[in-house]
């Protein structure tokens, strides 16, 4: 994981770019109708009436971040911060598989991930806010039975 120092810059520039890159990934999350947690269950649903709509969404996000990434991890540093903040861990242990089925299974219980959920407030249903709620507590709930080193 990585973290920022406390030297970090935090200006309203980087907050106004925070902004529009989450309205903007809204935006595309609600245009691809990836909000619909039918759309996640369909995807899912590999035996029955499969919808590959998912898959299109992924690749293409992955797609743009292959071909920009190549050109922006070219600079010394971003343009409104001092250094990237890239991982630096590549090992896959326990925690972390343990991590991905439980996001795994919550994703296709509920249909949500979070960026969705949170877009999906805007529809004004109840069940991103019940998921959004959910996860909170499962949040919680890990940093309660797992505190931090002690320094």
């Amino acid at each position: 994981m990585t973290t920022r120092s406390a030297s970090s810059p935090n200006t309203l520039a980087q907050n106004l770019v925070a902004l529009a890159a989450g309205l903007l990934f809204g935006l595309g999350l609600g245009c691809s109708q990836m909000i619909d947690p039918q759309r996640v269950i369909g995807f899912l649903d590999l035996f029955g009436t499969w919808d590959p709509t998912l898959a299109f969404v992924m690749g293409g996000a992955v797609l743009v971040t292959l071909i920009s990434f190549r050109f922006i991890l070219r600079r010394s540093a971003p343009l409104l911060d001092r250094n990237f903040f890239v991982p630096t861990r590549n090992d896959i242990d326990r925690p972390l598989v343990l991590g991905a089925a439980l996001f795994g299974i919550g994703w296709g219980l509920g249909g949500y991930c979070p960026g969705p959920a949170i877009a999906a407030l805007g529809l004004g249903s109840a069940n991103p806010l019940l998921f959004l709620a959910a996860m909170l507590a499962g949040s919680l709930a890990y940093k309660a039975l797992n505190p931090p080193p002690q320094a």
